[in-house]
């Protein structure tokens, strides 16, 4: 099984958004909600509108895990959720088909795959990437590998590095970075 990568440039971050706003509020949605929040897809899928509707965080059990997790709302999501939700019941589910059916993984990633050929990102991509670019950006901007390691519940630093791509990142670099 191929892993799927972050992606690493804020650049190609923002090309797959205008694709996926060019396609519908849902995918924008899907996709900023899971880089600003690391959460997996299956927990995403699971939200209902009134899981995120007038709050400031999202509270779950993780289905792979079975810990509950609690994730504020940044203020990038706060305005787009409100957006989306407006008006819909607060027990319907976040992410519906076209058919009124709860979005399922391949749907989703089917989305997320298609963006980023679209907007020619050439890594691997999959719906992990979301989580693995929140957890790529998150590291570079904080270098905290242990708060990273514990919003991921990891069971080491070494199983984060190498899970956001970063471990493969300092490799590359210090070979770029050395001449004799």
């Amino acid at each position: 099984m191929t892993s799927v990568e972050p992606i690493r440039s804020k650049d190609e971050i923002k090309k797959v958004e205008k694709i996926l706003a060019a396609q519908s509020s849902r995918n924008l949605v899907l996709f900023a909600l899971g880089i600003n929040s690391g959460l997996r897809v299956s927990d995403m899928l699971g939200l209902n509108v009134g899981d995120v509707c007038q709050k400031s965080y999202i509270q779950l059990v993780e289905k792979k895990t079975g810990k509950t997790k609690k994730i504020p709302i940044n203020s990038k999501l706060q305005p787009m959720l409100r957006r989306f939700t407006r008006k819909r019941p607060s027990d319907e589910p976040l992410f519906l088909t076209a058919y009124n059916n709860r979005l399922n993984r391949i749907a989703a990633y089917t989305i997320i795959r298609d963006a980023c050929a679209e907007a020619g990102i050439e890594a691997h991509v999959g719906t992990h990437t979301m989580r693995k670019t929140f957890g790529y950006h998150h590291y570079k901007k904080f270098k905290d590998l242990a708060l990273l390691q514990k919003i991921f519940n990891h069971s080491s630093p070494i199983v984060t590095l190498r899970y956001i791509g970063i471990e493969q990142d300092q490799i590359e670099d210090s070979y770029s970075n050395f001449i004799l």
